[in-house]
């Protein structure tokens, strides 16, 4: 037989997986770092229905390597095209950061060719910063490429996402932070992403933003990040869900608002760290306009096309009923 507990209740007990997203409807959220590209429509479909309304998808490595400058070219170009427009028909406002992530800054031939044309899309509409960049097994290469990237900000005047290192992680967002004021960067206007217990402290006290990734069996469990947040509030904090094509959960930014909901977490400092901030920092390249959120939702129509496509196959009619079991 089940059984209803009151919200004093289950504030502090384990949260249990039945625990749904009710406690936060009618809340709006922003994901500053989710890599559409690699997941489905229905991903945004869940997204919008759990009240994500704009998101950041940062420039990423393929998984595999890419072989050629054209493979930059296209995949930029889908980031302020294609993605752009399929998060639209689903009433979800996308944003991009534009950078040679550290991995394929590896490939010192190829990230040469990715310099050049790098200046061909971080002014195109919605870019909002230079990212991710950053350190990933921190060698000469990376941090060549890291400096360039950070000069290329201070020119077009855009915020930095930098991508912390899994290995030696506080050493490596030490250097990136240290590296950074070097080239003369307001901390104020870069994002250190991917956070934890050992490097919120010195991310804020040096004036930087803190990201916090809530990602399954690796980065941040989103438990850990309500103490987080008990511990230091929500002063220059944001989570996100930096949904990929691993093992990774696109609602990662409601489930967290919902969880610190229950633990008794308020309701401004739950806006603060799930929307406001990152409308704050990113605001700072001087393309998001919290009015467009709204208007994304009030225009949507699924038969629209991009360059002659659109999301529907083969004469498909908009899903209506998702909940039903037959699909018709």
């Amino acid at each position: 037989m089940c059984c209803t507990h009151s919200f004093e209740e289950v504030k502090n007990e384990p949260l249990s997986p039945a625990v749904s997203l009710d406690g936060i409807k009618g809340m709006k959220f922003f994901d500053p770092h989710v890599h559409m590209t690699s997941r489905t429509t229905d991903d945004y479909q869940a997204m919008a229905d759990a009240g994500v309304v704009a998101l950041i998808e940062p420039a990423f490595w393929l998984g595999q390597p890419r072989t050629g400058i054209d493979s930059f070219r296209d995949y930029y170009s889908s980031l302020i095209g294609w993605e752009r427009f399929r998060s639209s028909q689903f009433g979800i406002k996308h944003y991009c950061t534009i950078g040679l992530n550290s991995r394929e800054a590896n490939n010192e031939a190829l990230a040469e060719q990715v310099m050049e044309i790098l200046p061909l899309f971080v002014y195109k509409e919605g870019v909002v910063g230079i990212g991710e960049i950053g350190f990933d097994d921190q060698t000469a290469a990376e941090e060549k490429y890291y400096r360039l990237q950070l000069e290329l900000a201070k020119e077009s005047g855009l915020p930095v996402q930098i991508h912390t290192p899994h290995r030696d992680k506080k050493g490596g967002t030490k250097r990136s932070m240290d590296i950074a004021i070097e080239h003369g960067l307001d901390p104020y206007k870069v994002i250190v992403d991917h956070n934890n217990e050992e490097t919120v402290k010195e991310v804020l006290d040096r004036g930087f933003w803190a990201a916090f990734t809530i990602y399954p069996f690796t980065k941040m469990g989103n438990e850990r990040m309500v103490e987080i947040a008990k511990q230091y509030g929500s002063e220059r904090i944001m989570v996100n869900s930096a949904a990929d094509w691993g093992i990774s959960d696109p609602l990662a930014v409601p489930k967290t608002a919902a969880l610190m909901k229950i633990r008794g977490i308020s309701d401004a400092d739950i806006e603060l760290i799930t929307y406001r901030n990152t409308i704050t920092a990113f605001a700072q390249s001087g393309q998001i306009d919290e009015a467009d959120f709204a208007s994304v939702s009030n225009t949507i129509d699924q038969s629209q096309k991009f360059e002659g496509n659109t999301i529907l196959r083969g004469g498909q009619q908009p899903r209506v009923d998702k909940s039903s079991i037959i699909i018709s």
